[in-house]
């Protein structure tokens, strides 16, 4: 089930594209052009709504739907028929697009609030298949490419709890011995694990980026592995959102159109001692217009699935290079031309400074005018 949050952001956002005047008026009329919402999810966001809860959040998700209704580079001020919102459902296999509004079978819509986050996926989907081809199995990738490390920091934890009944092996831990070493380590490594931890983690690193450079045998494989990082796709797609620098309404080009419009360079990936298994990317670029030099940065952070010693370690892909200035990635713009972009309202989210989100007012085009008023 998805949380109320993302129901608040994906639904609000999708809503905000029909032509209605307000967010209370289309919570009331529940317009039959928004696709796949149930009432009990109208109940849930009005009363929240009332209730205080998630102000910020509507008010944002409302102005980059509106935003997006009203660029040239999105809906162009044509009321949609049809915003289809996919909510929980996940489709067996891997979805390439991470989508969860789809506008008149055409404009795929992607709500990204809060969160750099560009992969969560198993190690060697990332490092050994470079994203491109998905299977089912799902090794310790600890276990496989810092067997002695991982095997003497599981010895060192062992040792410090002193409960002998834990298997000698870490191979060897069942649920059980999962569970007491999750509750035993919930918060931060006792001080006398920390330099063990340390070695574990530069040695998980390095070793992810000995496979990862093994597997990226030349140029294009490096070029398209940027490509798949970034989720590059043949078609476009938009992402409406919020981050640090402001709302984020932006669309994600193709890999032909990124090759209109730079040069690929090079991928660099390094090995980090950042007190936990981390790999940072980078990517070197030329704008072929001007010649300039321009770089995409990230990081991947490897790590326990579910709390310290439980599930198989998972590969989260980020993005440290502000969205509205990665290549590949094209901001909107408004009907005078400039960015469909603002700041956040949010005092307790840093660089904030109390600007509201730029939100054109919407057109009405074909006679389209306020059609859910008559309810």
């Amino acid at each position: 089930m998805a949380s109320l949050r993302t129901e608040v952001t994906e639904i609000v956002t999708g809503l905000a594209m029909l032509g209605i005047e307000s967010v209370d008026e289309a919570l009331k009329a529940r317009p039959a052009e928004m696709v796949g919402v149930e009432p009990y999810h109208y109940e849930r966001i009005t009363a929240a709504r009332a209730d205080g809860e998630y102000g910020l959040e509507i008010e944002n998700a409302w102005a980059n739907g509106k935003a997006f209704a009203a660029s040239p580079d999105g809906l162009r001020g044509l009321i949609p028929q049809r915003v289809e919102w996919k909510g929980p459902h996940k489709l067996p296999g891997h979805e390439q697009v991470p989508v969860d509004l789809r506008v008149d079978f055409v404009y795929l819509v992607s709500c990204k609030y809060g969160s750099r986050l560009l992969h969560n996926v198993s190690p060697a989907h990332l490092f050994d298949r470079l994203l491109a081809v998905r299977r089912g199995d799902r090794m310790d990738w600890y276990a496989e490419v810092a067997p002695r490390e991982y095997q003497g920091f599981y010895r060192t934890c062992r040792d410090y709890l002193q409960e002998w009944n834990l298997p000698t092996s870490v191979t060897g831990l069942a649920p059980d011995h999962r569970r007491r070493l999750k509750q035993a380590f919930v918060r931060r490594w006792p001080e006398s694990l920390v330099n063990a931890y340390r070695c574990f983690a530069l040695a998980v690193s390095r070793a992810s980026v000995e496979r990862w450079r093994a597997a990226l045998k030349s140029g294009s494989h490096e070029e398209e592995m940027l490509w798949r990082v970034l989720r590059f796709q043949p078609a476009p797609y938009f992402v409406l959102g919020t981050a640090h620098q402001g709302s984020l309404c932006y669309r994600v080009d193709t890999p032909w159109d990124f090759r209109q419009r730079y040069e690929f360079q090079s991928l660099r990936v390094t090995a980090e001692d950042a007190g936990q298994p981390v790999v940072s990317w980078r990517a070197d670029l030329v704008e072929k217009a001007s010649g300039s030099p321009v770089s995409v940065e990230g990081h991947v952070e490897i790590r326990w699935s579910h709390g310290r010693f439980q599930r198989a370690p998972e590969a989260k892909v980020y993005l440290k290079t502000s969205p509205l200035n990665t290549a590949g990635y094209t901001q909107l713009t408004s009907r005078d031309g400039k960015a469909s972009t603002g700041k956040l309202t949010d005092p307790t989210i840093p660089g904030s400074d109390g600007i509201k989100c730029h939100t054109p007012s919407l057109p009405f085009k074909d006679g389209n005018r306020a059609r859910h008023q008559e309810d």
